[in-house]
């Protein structure tokens, strides 16, 4: 590892002040679980880490019945599965983080860290989107709203702008039910080879809403919309799934690697789309 500055700045400006300054040639740390390995192993070699820890601006979960959920990036995973508002109204977060990791590394890894890593595997990416999330991005002038469904460009890759620093993620009062379906060796810790997370909102028995978003099996988290426009204003009957679970894996772009083939890759985006709409489906 290279020699680098530090700066750990005590408020959101100083952060953005800072952030100007190196124009890109520095990092920002917030729970260090994917930054510091990176490090390590040579592919980031930043002049500078930026420490957000101690941003008070950016800590912190609210709830509204009206508004919805507001979190900072600096809540942990260990947070998800442990703070009863997310629990209570968003359970697939605290199910999704219960899945990822360790206990000590859930104490530190972010969700704004999760995000920003833009890992087309990243386990809270399809939960957020589905649930209709939004990005709060700080900059030196204010800040700008972006949908989750356009924060992510590419492989390590997102929306963030030089300067600019993710603050929090807004949900909307939650709709019909959701679920998380994550397809890995192991139950617990290892990166999901697929990942879906499925919502439906039904109405006597007519979905009014549907999501569909698939992980670890595209450049981005995807998200299935000709899938979702199968299911919308009809009855989800074990057709529609079935059309629905198809169309899914026929959007997805899977790779071959170590830990799954392509053809393994869709024809599971198939399996757990359909697993996920049944259970939902289900009276």
């Amino acid at each position: 590892m290279k020699p680098f500055d530090h700066y750990s700045p005590k408020t959101l400006p100083e952060a953005l002040d800072l952030l100007a300054q190196m124009n890109g040639r520095a990092r920002v740390n917030a729970g260090g679980t994917d930054l510091m390995l990176k490090m390590k192993a040579g592919f980031l070699q930043p002049e500078a880490i930026i420490n957000i820890k101690r941003l008070p601006e950016l800590k912190g979960v609210t709830y509204d019945e009206t508004a919805g959920l507001t979190m900072g990036a600096l809540t942990t995973l260990r947070d998800l599965t442990r703070t009863a508002v997310i629990r209570d109204h968003y359970p697939v977060l605290a199910q999704a983080a219960g899945l990822m990791a360790s206990e000590q590394i859930r104490s530190f890894a972010t969700v704004g860290g999760n995000l920003c890593n833009a890992s087309p595997s990243a386990d809270l990416a399809p939960p957020l989107m589905v649930l209709g999330g939004t990005a709060v991005i700080a900059h030196q002038n204010g800040v700008r709203e972006l949908s989750l469904d356009d924060f992510f460009l590419g492989p390590g890759q997102s929306a963030l702008k030089p300067g600019e620093l993710l603050k929090e993620i807004h949900l909307p009062p939650p709709t019909g039910q959701t679920v998380y379906l994550k397809q890995s060796p192991r139950a617990y810790m290892d990166i999901a080879v697929v990942g879906v997370a499925v919502r439906l909102h039904q109405v006597n028995g007519r979905c009014r809403e549907a999501r569909v978003v698939l992980g670890a099996v595209a450049p981005i988290p995807l998200r299935a919309r000709e899938a979702e426009a199968v299911l919308e204003e009809n009855l989800v009957d074990n057709g529609r799934i079935a059309q629905a679970a198809q169309i899914a894996a026929d959007a997805c772009t899977p790779i071959d690697d170590v830990r799954g083939s392509a053809w393994y890759r869709q024809r599971m985006v198939q399996v757990l789309t359909r697993r996920g709409l049944t259970a939902l489906a289900a009276p």
